[in-house]
Protein backbone atom coordinates (compact mmCIF):
# COMPACT_ATOMS: atom_id res chain seq x y z
CA UNK A 1 0.00 0.00 0.00
CA UNK A 2 2.81 2.34 -1.45
CA UNK A 3 1.04 4.03 -3.48
CA UNK A 4 -1.50 6.77 -3.29
CA UNK A 5 -4.62 6.02 -1.33
CA UNK A 6 -8.43 5.44 -2.78
CA UNK A 7 -10.72 7.44 -2.15
CA UNK A 8 -13.56 4.49 -0.56
CA UNK A 9 -15.80 6.54 2.03
CA UNK A 10 -17.40 2.80 3.54
CA UNK A 11 -13.64 2.34 3.91
CA UNK A 12 -13.16 5.67 5.59
CA UNK A 13 -16.21 5.34 7.95
CA UNK A 14 -15.31 1.43 8.64
CA UNK A 15 -11.81 2.32 10.16
CA UNK A 16 -13.70 5.52 11.89
CA UNK A 17 -15.48 3.21 14.19
CA UNK A 18 -12.77 0.93 14.82
CA UNK A 19 -10.82 3.32 16.13
CA UNK A 20 -13.19 4.83 18.51
CA UNK A 21 -13.75 0.82 19.72
CA UNK A 22 -10.61 0.67 20.55
CA UNK A 23 -9.81 3.41 22.20
CA UNK A 24 -13.31 2.63 24.14
CA UNK A 25 -11.14 -0.67 25.48
CA UNK A 26 -8.09 0.91 26.75
CA UNK A 27 -10.26 3.09 28.78
CA UNK A 28 -12.55 0.05 29.97
CA UNK A 29 -11.52 -1.46 33.01
CA UNK A 30 -11.91 -5.20 31.95
CA UNK A 31 -11.33 -6.43 28.55
CA UNK A 32 -14.85 -6.64 26.73
CA UNK A 33 -14.78 -9.16 23.08
CA UNK A 34 -15.75 -6.51 20.54
CA UNK A 35 -18.96 -7.41 18.63
CA UNK A 36 -18.40 -7.41 14.76
CA UNK A 37 -19.80 -4.32 13.05
CA UNK A 38 -22.79 -5.40 10.68
CA UNK A 39 -21.90 -3.80 7.39
CA UNK A 40 -24.30 -1.63 6.22
CA UNK A 41 -24.15 -3.15 2.40
CA UNK A 42 -22.58 -5.77 0.60
CA UNK A 43 -19.40 -3.57 -0.73
CA UNK A 44 -18.48 -3.20 2.59
CA UNK A 45 -17.87 -6.87 3.38
CA UNK A 46 -16.01 -7.27 0.16
CA UNK A 47 -13.87 -4.15 1.11
CA UNK A 48 -13.25 -5.71 4.54
CA UNK A 49 -11.77 -8.98 2.94
CA UNK A 50 -10.00 -7.31 0.74
CA UNK A 51 -8.33 -5.33 3.66
CA UNK A 52 -7.58 -8.26 6.19
CA UNK A 53 -4.65 -10.12 5.55
CA UNK A 54 -3.43 -13.40 8.11
CA UNK A 55 -1.06 -10.97 10.25
CA UNK A 56 2.03 -12.76 11.17
CA UNK A 57 2.95 -13.34 14.67
CA UNK A 58 4.95 -10.93 16.48
CA UNK A 59 8.03 -11.15 18.39
CA UNK A 60 6.69 -9.26 21.18
CA UNK A 61 3.44 -7.82 22.11
CA UNK A 62 3.51 -4.28 20.87
CA UNK A 63 0.90 -1.88 19.99
CA UNK A 64 1.23 0.39 17.00
CA UNK A 65 -0.09 3.98 17.06
CA UNK A 66 -3.62 4.14 15.48
CA UNK A 67 -3.25 7.33 14.13
CA UNK A 68 -0.42 6.55 11.97
CA UNK A 69 -1.67 5.98 7.80
CA UNK A 70 0.99 4.10 7.01
CA UNK A 71 -0.23 1.00 8.18
CA UNK A 72 -4.15 -0.22 7.13
CA UNK A 73 -3.32 -3.54 8.92
CA UNK A 74 -4.84 -2.78 12.73
CA UNK A 75 -3.65 -5.60 15.05
CA UNK A 76 -6.56 -6.93 17.45
CA UNK A 77 -6.03 -5.23 20.96
CA UNK A 78 -4.15 -6.94 23.62
CA UNK A 79 -6.00 -8.67 26.59
CA UNK A 80 -5.67 -5.86 29.95
CA UNK A 81 -5.33 -6.87 33.46
CA UNK A 82 -6.09 -4.50 36.75
CA UNK A 83 -3.08 -3.79 38.36
CA UNK A 84 -1.91 -6.08 40.92
CA UNK A 85 -4.20 -8.36 39.88
CA UNK A 86 -2.75 -12.41 39.26
CA UNK A 87 -2.83 -13.19 35.65
CA UNK A 88 -5.51 -15.23 34.38
CA UNK A 89 -3.70 -18.11 33.27
CA UNK A 90 -2.45 -18.42 37.48
CA UNK A 91 -5.95 -18.20 38.33
CA UNK A 92 -7.36 -20.96 36.05
CA UNK A 93 -6.34 -24.00 34.75
CA UNK A 94 -6.77 -26.29 32.10
CA UNK A 95 -10.18 -26.91 32.36
CA UNK A 96 -11.30 -23.98 34.54
CA UNK A 97 -10.60 -25.10 37.78
CA UNK A 98 -8.31 -23.46 41.02
CA UNK A 99 -5.18 -24.31 41.01
CA UNK A 100 -3.29 -25.56 44.36
CA UNK A 101 -1.54 -22.11 44.59
CA UNK A 102 -4.52 -20.04 44.61
CA UNK A 103 -6.07 -22.31 47.66
CA UNK A 104 -5.16 -20.98 51.37
CA UNK A 105 -2.75 -21.78 52.71
CA UNK A 106 -4.30 -23.83 56.19
CA UNK A 107 -2.79 -22.67 59.38
CA UNK A 108 -4.86 -23.84 62.33
CA UNK A 109 -6.19 -27.96 62.96
CA UNK A 110 -9.35 -26.30 61.95
CA UNK A 111 -8.24 -24.85 58.56
CA UNK A 112 -6.55 -28.46 58.09
CA UNK A 113 -10.02 -29.97 58.76
CA UNK A 114 -12.10 -28.51 57.09
CA UNK A 115 -9.76 -28.98 53.79
CA UNK A 116 -10.11 -32.56 54.36
CA UNK A 117 -13.96 -32.36 54.02
CA UNK A 118 -13.84 -30.50 50.83
CA UNK A 119 -11.46 -32.93 49.62
CA UNK A 120 -13.44 -36.06 51.15
CA UNK A 121 -16.57 -34.09 49.74
CA UNK A 122 -14.88 -34.63 45.95
CA UNK A 123 -14.02 -38.08 46.22
CA UNK A 124 -9.84 -37.36 47.38
CA UNK A 125 -9.64 -39.76 49.84
CA UNK A 126 -5.77 -39.89 50.39
CA UNK A 127 -5.59 -35.97 50.63
CA UNK A 128 -8.42 -35.81 53.05
CA UNK A 129 -6.57 -38.51 55.07
CA UNK A 130 -3.67 -36.52 54.89
CA UNK A 131 -4.88 -33.72 56.07
CA UNK A 132 -7.14 -35.51 59.17
CA UNK A 133 -3.99 -36.64 60.20
CA UNK A 134 -2.61 -33.21 60.37
CA UNK A 135 -5.63 -31.73 61.83
CA UNK A 136 -5.79 -34.24 64.87
CA UNK A 137 -2.29 -34.18 65.40
CA UNK A 138 -2.29 -30.50 66.02
CA UNK A 139 -5.61 -30.81 68.20
CA UNK A 140 -6.92 -34.18 69.35
CA UNK A 141 -10.43 -32.02 69.53
CA UNK A 142 -10.60 -30.19 66.31
CA UNK A 143 -13.62 -32.73 65.34
CA UNK A 144 -15.70 -30.91 68.05
CA UNK A 145 -14.53 -27.53 67.08
CA UNK A 146 -15.52 -28.09 63.47
CA UNK A 147 -19.21 -29.58 64.30
CA UNK A 148 -19.51 -26.53 66.99
CA UNK A 149 -18.27 -24.08 64.13
CA UNK A 150 -20.37 -25.74 61.47
CA UNK A 151 -23.47 -27.71 63.26
CA UNK A 152 -24.17 -25.53 66.44
CA UNK A 153 -26.57 -26.78 69.11
CA UNK A 154 -29.89 -24.59 68.92
CA UNK A 155 -30.63 -21.83 71.50
CA UNK A 156 -32.62 -23.01 74.59
CA UNK A 157 -35.88 -22.56 74.82
CA UNK A 158 -37.05 -19.34 77.15
CA UNK A 159 -38.55 -20.02 80.06
CA UNK A 160 -42.65 -19.74 80.03
CA UNK A 161 -43.37 -16.12 81.13
CA UNK A 162 -45.66 -17.42 84.56
CA UNK A 163 -42.02 -19.31 85.33
CA UNK A 164 -39.74 -16.75 85.92
CA UNK A 165 -39.35 -15.25 89.23
CA UNK A 166 -38.04 -12.08 90.40
CA UNK A 167 -34.44 -13.46 91.19
CA UNK A 168 -34.30 -14.51 87.37
CA UNK A 169 -35.95 -11.07 86.10
CA UNK A 170 -33.19 -8.91 88.88
CA UNK A 171 -29.99 -11.25 87.19
CA UNK A 172 -31.90 -10.60 83.55
CA UNK A 173 -31.66 -6.85 84.54
CA UNK A 174 -27.48 -7.03 85.29
CA UNK A 175 -24.99 -5.62 82.98
CA UNK A 176 -22.95 -7.71 81.15
CA UNK A 177 -19.67 -5.97 83.21
CA UNK A 178 -21.39 -6.87 86.32
CA UNK A 179 -22.39 -10.23 85.14
CA UNK A 180 -18.75 -11.06 84.32
CA UNK A 181 -16.97 -10.36 87.24
CA UNK A 182 -19.84 -12.03 88.92
CA UNK A 183 -19.09 -15.16 87.33
CA UNK A 184 -15.49 -15.39 88.27
CA UNK A 185 -16.39 -14.96 91.80
CA UNK A 186 -17.03 -18.27 93.26
CA UNK A 187 -21.08 -18.72 93.99
CA UNK A 188 -22.15 -20.03 97.35
CA UNK A 189 -24.64 -22.85 98.09
CA UNK A 190 -27.36 -20.90 98.41
CA UNK A 191 -26.98 -18.33 95.34
CA UNK A 192 -26.74 -21.63 93.07
CA UNK A 193 -29.61 -23.43 94.52
CA UNK A 194 -31.77 -19.64 93.80
CA UNK A 195 -30.86 -20.00 90.10
CA UNK A 196 -32.35 -23.19 89.77
CA UNK A 197 -35.86 -21.40 90.75
CA UNK A 198 -37.05 -21.38 87.00
CA UNK A 199 -35.82 -24.50 85.72
CA UNK A 200 -38.28 -27.13 85.01
CA UNK A 201 -37.62 -31.08 85.02
CA UNK A 202 -36.05 -31.91 81.77
CA UNK A 203 -36.93 -34.74 80.15
CA UNK A 204 -33.97 -37.81 79.52
CA UNK A 205 -31.96 -37.34 76.53
CA UNK A 206 -32.36 -40.24 73.72
CA UNK A 207 -31.06 -43.13 73.45
CA UNK A 208 -30.10 -42.52 69.81
CA UNK A 209 -29.42 -39.35 68.45
CA UNK A 210 -31.60 -37.97 66.43
CA UNK A 211 -34.41 -40.14 67.97
CA UNK A 212 -37.45 -38.21 69.75
CA UNK A 213 -36.65 -37.92 73.51
CA UNK A 214 -39.26 -40.69 75.70
CA UNK A 215 -42.12 -38.92 77.92
CA UNK A 216 -41.67 -37.08 80.88
CA UNK A 217 -44.88 -37.06 82.75
CA UNK A 218 -43.67 -36.03 86.32
CA UNK A 219 -42.00 -33.25 84.25
CA UNK A 220 -45.77 -31.68 82.69
CA UNK A 221 -47.30 -31.87 86.96
CA UNK A 222 -48.23 -28.35 88.64
CA UNK A 223 -46.18 -27.37 91.56
CA UNK A 224 -48.75 -27.99 93.83
CA UNK A 225 -49.18 -31.56 92.70
CA UNK A 226 -45.37 -32.20 92.70
CA UNK A 227 -45.00 -31.02 96.17
CA UNK A 228 -47.38 -33.33 97.35
CA UNK A 229 -46.15 -36.20 96.39
CA UNK A 230 -42.45 -34.87 97.38
CA UNK A 231 -44.08 -34.65 100.97
CA UNK A 232 -45.36 -38.39 100.83
CA UNK A 233 -42.13 -39.22 99.70
CA UNK A 234 -40.24 -37.61 102.97
CA UNK A 235 -42.76 -38.76 105.46
CA UNK A 236 -42.08 -42.66 104.34
CA UNK A 237 -38.34 -42.05 104.06
CA UNK A 238 -36.77 -38.77 104.69
CA UNK A 239 -33.44 -40.21 103.14
CA UNK A 240 -35.42 -41.00 99.57
CA UNK A 241 -36.30 -37.71 99.67
CA UNK A 242 -32.76 -36.04 100.09
CA UNK A 243 -31.43 -38.19 97.47
CA UNK A 244 -34.05 -37.07 94.55
CA UNK A 245 -32.17 -33.37 94.90
CA UNK A 246 -29.65 -35.55 92.80
CA UNK A 247 -32.03 -36.05 89.70
CA UNK A 248 -32.15 -32.47 88.59
CA UNK A 249 -31.97 -29.29 89.50
CA UNK A 250 -35.79 -28.85 89.70
CA UNK A 251 -35.74 -31.30 91.99
CA UNK A 252 -32.92 -29.83 93.79
CA UNK A 253 -34.60 -26.83 94.36
CA UNK A 254 -37.88 -27.93 95.51
CA UNK A 255 -36.26 -30.34 98.10
CA UNK A 256 -33.49 -27.45 99.41
CA UNK A 257 -35.98 -25.06 99.43
CA UNK A 258 -40.00 -26.14 100.17
CA UNK A 259 -40.53 -24.99 103.46
CA UNK A 260 -43.84 -26.66 104.08
CA UNK A 261 -42.46 -30.13 103.27
CA UNK A 262 -39.51 -29.99 106.14
CA UNK A 263 -42.19 -28.30 108.22
CA UNK A 264 -44.11 -31.43 107.88
CA UNK A 265 -41.24 -33.91 108.77
CA UNK A 266 -40.09 -31.96 111.89
CA UNK A 267 -43.11 -32.03 113.04
CA UNK A 268 -44.78 -35.36 112.65
CA UNK A 269 -43.75 -38.47 114.55
CA UNK A 270 -42.18 -40.74 111.69
CA UNK A 271 -38.54 -39.44 111.74
CA UNK A 272 -39.57 -35.43 113.48
CA UNK A 273 -39.43 -34.19 116.77
CA UNK A 274 -43.24 -35.24 117.14
CA UNK A 275 -41.73 -38.95 117.88
CA UNK A 276 -39.33 -37.43 120.63
CA UNK A 277 -40.30 -38.32 124.29
CA UNK A 278 -39.32 -36.06 126.73
CA UNK A 279 -40.90 -38.17 129.31
CA UNK A 280 -41.07 -41.55 130.49
CA UNK A 281 -43.87 -43.35 128.79
CA UNK A 282 -43.29 -46.97 129.83
CA UNK A 283 -42.02 -48.67 132.84
CA UNK A 284 -38.44 -50.45 132.20
CA UNK A 285 -39.52 -53.77 131.44
CA UNK A 286 -42.00 -52.09 129.00
CA UNK A 287 -45.07 -52.44 131.22
CA UNK A 288 -48.05 -48.93 131.36
CA UNK A 289 -47.04 -46.77 133.78
CA UNK A 290 -47.76 -47.02 137.60
CA UNK A 291 -48.56 -44.35 140.18
CA UNK A 292 -45.35 -44.65 141.78
CA UNK A 293 -44.13 -43.46 138.26
CA UNK A 294 -46.35 -40.40 138.19
CA UNK A 295 -45.61 -39.55 142.09
CA UNK A 296 -41.98 -39.95 141.09
CA UNK A 297 -42.64 -37.61 137.86
CA UNK A 298 -44.24 -35.00 139.31
CA UNK A 299 -41.36 -34.51 142.46
CA UNK A 300 -39.04 -34.54 139.83
CA UNK A 301 -41.15 -31.46 137.79
CA UNK A 302 -41.60 -30.01 140.95
CA UNK A 303 -44.55 -28.06 139.15
CA UNK A 304 -48.02 -27.07 141.12
CA UNK A 305 -49.93 -27.47 138.07
CA UNK A 306 -48.01 -31.01 137.11
CA UNK A 307 -48.56 -32.28 141.02
CA UNK A 308 -49.65 -35.85 141.88
CA UNK A 309 -53.46 -35.36 142.29
CA UNK A 310 -53.32 -33.64 138.86
CA UNK A 311 -51.45 -36.05 137.01
CA UNK A 312 -53.22 -39.34 138.65
CA UNK A 313 -56.64 -37.52 137.78
CA UNK A 314 -55.31 -37.66 134.08
CA UNK A 315 -55.79 -40.88 131.65
CA UNK A 316 -52.79 -41.73 129.76
CA UNK A 317 -54.64 -40.60 126.64
CA UNK A 318 -54.67 -37.04 128.22
CA UNK A 319 -51.10 -37.10 129.31
CA UNK A 320 -49.54 -38.00 126.59
CA UNK A 321 -51.58 -35.11 124.85
CA UNK A 322 -50.54 -32.87 127.25
CA UNK A 323 -46.92 -33.93 126.40
CA UNK A 324 -47.72 -33.60 123.01
CA UNK A 325 -48.86 -29.80 123.38
CA UNK A 326 -45.77 -29.19 125.35
CA UNK A 327 -43.33 -30.43 122.75
CA UNK A 328 -44.90 -28.25 120.26
CA UNK A 329 -44.72 -25.88 122.05
CA UNK A 330 -41.09 -25.85 122.77
CA UNK A 331 -40.37 -26.89 118.80
CA UNK A 332 -42.25 -23.03 117.48
CA UNK A 333 -39.88 -21.65 120.05
CA UNK A 334 -36.95 -23.10 118.93
CA UNK A 335 -37.74 -22.67 115.71
CA UNK A 336 -37.89 -19.15 115.94
CA UNK A 337 -34.73 -18.50 118.27
CA UNK A 338 -32.17 -20.92 117.21
CA UNK A 339 -32.41 -22.24 114.05
CA UNK A 340 -33.14 -18.63 112.15
CA UNK A 341 -36.82 -19.79 111.03
CA UNK A 342 -35.56 -22.48 109.10
CA UNK A 343 -37.15 -25.65 109.33
CA UNK A 344 -34.42 -28.32 107.09
CA UNK A 345 -31.89 -26.46 109.66
CA UNK A 346 -33.62 -27.25 112.61
CA UNK A 347 -34.38 -31.14 111.62
CA UNK A 348 -30.56 -31.20 110.58
CA UNK A 349 -29.20 -29.52 113.28
CA UNK A 350 -31.41 -30.21 117.06
CA UNK A 351 -31.03 -33.32 118.81
CA UNK A 352 -33.12 -36.09 118.19
CA UNK A 353 -33.52 -39.90 118.35
CA UNK A 354 -33.19 -42.07 115.23
CA UNK A 355 -35.35 -44.78 114.82
CA UNK A 356 -34.33 -47.00 111.56
CA UNK A 357 -31.02 -48.95 113.06
CA UNK A 358 -29.29 -48.83 116.15
CA UNK A 359 -26.50 -47.33 118.30
CA UNK A 360 -22.96 -49.36 118.38
CA UNK A 361 -20.19 -48.86 120.84
CA UNK A 362 -17.41 -51.17 120.42
CA UNK A 363 -14.38 -51.58 122.95
CA UNK A 364 -11.13 -52.93 122.42
CA UNK A 365 -8.87 -53.75 125.60
CA UNK A 366 -5.87 -55.52 126.52
CA UNK A 367 -5.32 -58.02 129.26
CA UNK A 368 -2.70 -60.00 130.41
CA UNK A 369 -2.44 -63.38 130.00
CA UNK A 370 -0.69 -65.75 132.04
CA UNK A 371 2.82 -67.47 131.04
CA UNK A 372 3.45 -70.70 130.27
CA UNK A 373 5.04 -73.14 132.94
CA UNK A 374 6.21 -75.71 130.34
CA UNK A 375 7.73 -73.56 127.68
CA UNK A 376 10.53 -70.54 128.06
CA UNK A 377 8.89 -66.97 126.99
CA UNK A 378 10.43 -64.02 126.53
CA UNK A 379 7.04 -62.13 128.14
CA UNK A 380 4.15 -63.29 129.60
CA UNK A 381 1.46 -62.96 126.56
CA UNK A 382 -1.32 -60.42 126.28
CA UNK A 383 -5.24 -60.67 125.11
CA UNK A 384 -6.44 -58.44 122.91
CA UNK A 385 -10.60 -58.12 123.91
CA UNK A 386 -12.89 -56.65 121.95
CA UNK A 387 -16.76 -56.16 122.59
CA UNK A 388 -19.83 -54.58 121.82
CA UNK A 389 -22.99 -52.79 123.32
CA UNK A 390 -25.66 -52.17 120.91
CA UNK A 391 -28.82 -50.02 121.64
CA UNK A 392 -32.32 -50.06 119.73
CA UNK A 393 -34.74 -47.01 120.28
CA UNK A 394 -38.86 -47.64 119.72
CA UNK A 395 -40.75 -44.95 118.62
CA UNK A 396 -43.15 -45.80 122.03
CA UNK A 397 -40.22 -45.16 124.59
CA UNK A 398 -38.59 -48.55 124.90
CA UNK A 399 -35.55 -49.77 124.27
CA UNK A 400 -33.57 -52.26 124.07
CA UNK A 401 -29.90 -52.95 125.32
CA UNK A 402 -27.53 -55.87 124.92
CA UNK A 403 -23.24 -56.48 125.56
CA UNK A 404 -21.75 -59.27 123.95
CA UNK A 405 -18.55 -60.26 121.91
CA UNK A 406 -21.09 -61.08 118.52
CA UNK A 407 -20.16 -58.87 116.05
CA UNK A 408 -22.64 -56.63 114.19
CA UNK A 409 -23.34 -58.53 111.14
CA UNK A 410 -24.45 -61.31 113.50
CA UNK A 411 -27.07 -59.07 115.95
CA UNK A 412 -28.73 -56.04 114.49
CA UNK A 413 -30.79 -57.95 112.43
CA UNK A 414 -31.99 -59.57 115.10
CA UNK A 415 -32.76 -57.33 117.40
CA UNK A 416 -35.93 -56.81 117.31
CA UNK A 417 -38.89 -57.22 120.46
CA UNK A 418 -40.24 -60.33 118.37
CA UNK A 419 -36.62 -61.93 118.89
CA UNK A 420 -36.28 -60.88 122.41
CA UNK A 421 -39.93 -62.16 123.69
CA UNK A 422 -39.04 -65.39 121.73
CA UNK A 423 -35.96 -66.58 123.29
CA UNK A 424 -36.84 -65.23 126.93
CA UNK A 425 -36.29 -67.70 129.54
CA UNK A 426 -33.16 -69.54 126.63
CA UNK A 427 -35.92 -71.01 124.62
CA UNK A 428 -35.47 -71.65 120.75
CA UNK A 429 -31.42 -71.71 121.44
CA UNK A 430 -31.20 -73.54 117.74
CA UNK A 431 -32.13 -70.19 116.30
CA UNK A 432 -29.20 -67.35 114.76
CA UNK A 433 -31.28 -64.95 116.76
CA UNK A 434 -30.36 -66.45 120.16
CA UNK A 435 -28.03 -64.21 121.10
CA UNK A 436 -30.80 -61.77 121.63
CA UNK A 437 -31.58 -63.49 124.79
CA UNK A 438 -29.70 -61.49 127.12
CA UNK A 439 -30.68 -58.29 125.81
CA UNK A 440 -31.88 -55.87 128.54
CA UNK A 441 -35.27 -54.33 128.35
CA UNK A 442 -35.50 -50.58 128.88
CA UNK A 443 -37.16 -47.60 128.48
CA UNK A 444 -35.56 -44.06 127.34
CA UNK A 445 -36.72 -40.05 127.28
CA UNK A 446 -34.84 -37.20 126.10
CA UNK A 447 -33.85 -34.94 129.36
CA UNK A 448 -35.11 -31.73 130.07
CA UNK A 449 -33.95 -28.58 132.42
CA UNK A 450 -35.66 -30.32 135.39
CA UNK A 451 -32.53 -32.98 134.86
CA UNK A 452 -30.24 -30.39 134.53
CA UNK A 453 -31.16 -26.69 136.06
CA UNK A 454 -27.93 -24.94 135.38
CA UNK A 455 -27.63 -26.00 131.57
CA UNK A 456 -29.26 -24.17 129.05
CA UNK A 457 -32.15 -25.39 126.90
CA UNK A 458 -30.32 -26.12 124.39
CA UNK A 459 -27.73 -27.69 125.99
CA UNK A 460 -30.21 -29.63 128.07
CA UNK A 461 -32.05 -30.81 124.62
CA UNK A 462 -28.93 -32.49 123.89
CA UNK A 463 -29.20 -35.14 127.04
CA UNK A 464 -30.08 -38.80 126.88
CA UNK A 465 -31.53 -40.90 129.70
CA UNK A 466 -31.67 -44.60 129.78
CA UNK A 467 -33.08 -47.06 131.70
CA UNK A 468 -32.71 -50.65 131.47
CA UNK A 469 -33.06 -53.84 133.98
CA UNK A 470 -30.21 -55.02 136.06
CA UNK A 471 -29.21 -57.99 137.86
CA UNK A 472 -31.94 -58.82 140.28
CA UNK A 473 -32.58 -56.20 142.34
CA UNK A 474 -30.76 -53.22 140.47
CA UNK A 475 -32.03 -50.65 137.42
CA UNK A 476 -28.99 -49.70 135.19
CA UNK A 477 -28.74 -46.03 134.08
CA UNK A 478 -26.91 -45.14 131.52
CA UNK A 479 -26.90 -40.63 130.91
CA UNK A 480 -26.10 -40.11 127.25
CA UNK A 481 -25.19 -36.70 124.92
CA UNK A 482 -26.30 -36.73 121.06
CA UNK A 483 -23.52 -35.28 119.39
CA UNK A 484 -22.05 -35.23 115.72
CA UNK A 485 -19.30 -37.18 114.77
CA UNK A 486 -17.17 -37.00 111.13
CA UNK A 487 -17.25 -33.51 109.02
CA UNK A 488 -19.31 -30.47 109.71
CA UNK A 489 -21.10 -30.87 106.27
CA UNK A 490 -21.40 -34.63 107.48
CA UNK A 491 -24.08 -36.79 109.29
CA UNK A 492 -25.87 -34.93 112.17
CA UNK A 493 -26.78 -36.90 115.74
CA UNK A 494 -25.22 -39.69 114.89
CA UNK A 495 -23.38 -40.17 118.36
CA UNK A 496 -23.94 -40.75 121.81
CA UNK A 497 -21.36 -39.83 124.30
CA UNK A 498 -20.67 -41.02 127.95
CA UNK A 499 -21.72 -39.01 130.15
CA UNK A 500 -22.48 -41.64 133.44
CA UNK A 501 -22.92 -45.14 134.01
CA UNK A 502 -25.29 -45.76 137.41
CA UNK A 503 -26.83 -48.65 139.28
CA UNK A 504 -29.42 -48.20 140.97
CA UNK A 505 -31.03 -50.36 143.83
CA UNK A 506 -35.01 -50.09 143.99
CA UNK A 507 -35.23 -51.74 147.25
CA UNK A 508 -32.71 -49.44 149.11
CA UNK A 509 -33.25 -46.56 146.68
CA UNK A 510 -28.76 -46.44 146.80
CA UNK A 511 -27.12 -45.12 143.98
CA UNK A 512 -23.60 -46.68 142.24
CA UNK A 513 -21.50 -44.74 139.79
CA UNK A 514 -19.48 -47.55 137.35
CA UNK A 515 -15.47 -46.16 136.26
CA UNK A 516 -15.76 -46.34 132.66
CA UNK A 517 -12.04 -45.22 132.21
CA UNK A 518 -10.97 -45.88 128.67
CA UNK A 519 -13.66 -48.27 127.79
CA UNK A 520 -16.46 -45.31 127.61
CA UNK A 521 -16.15 -44.97 123.61
CA UNK A 522 -18.98 -43.49 122.03
CA UNK A 523 -22.23 -45.06 120.44
CA UNK A 524 -22.08 -45.09 116.53
CA UNK A 525 -25.60 -44.62 114.75
CA UNK A 526 -26.02 -47.74 112.20
CA UNK A 527 -28.69 -47.62 110.20
CA UNK A 528 -30.29 -51.13 109.21
CA UNK A 529 -31.92 -51.81 106.28
CA UNK A 530 -34.41 -55.16 107.57
CA UNK A 531 -35.88 -52.57 109.84
CA UNK A 532 -37.42 -50.51 107.08
CA UNK A 533 -37.23 -46.82 106.26
CA UNK A 534 -38.75 -45.80 109.52
CA UNK A 535 -37.87 -48.46 112.21
CA UNK A 536 -39.04 -48.66 115.13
Amino acid sequence: MSGPKESNPELESFRERWKAEVRAKKLAPAPAPAPAPAPSSPSSSTALKALRKPPAAPAKKQVLPLDQDEDDDVQPPPVFEQPGAAPESALSGQHGEPSASAEKKPVSALDYYEQAVEREVVGSLGDSLTLYRKAFRMDDLVDQKYKAKHFPKPAPKPAAAGSRTDASAAAASVSPAAAAQKRDQPQSLNDLISSFSGLSIEPASPEIEGMPAPPCPIGSLPDEILVHILRDVAIIDVGDFMRLAQVCRRLAYLVMREDQIWRRVCLGSEFGFGGMHYHWQRQVAWEPLTTEDLLREAAIEEDEDASAEVLLALTLEQRARKHTDESLANTMVFYEALYSSNWQRMFRLRPRIRFNGCYICTVNYIRPGQASSNQYTWNSPVHIVTYYRYLRFFRDGTVLSLLTTAEPADVVHHLTREAAALHAGGAAPHLPSIVVQSALKGRWRLATLADNPSASVSEAEGDLVVETEGVSKYIYRLDLSLRSGGRSSGPRNNKLVWRGFYSFNRLTGDVAEFALGDRSKPFTFSRVKSYGARGG
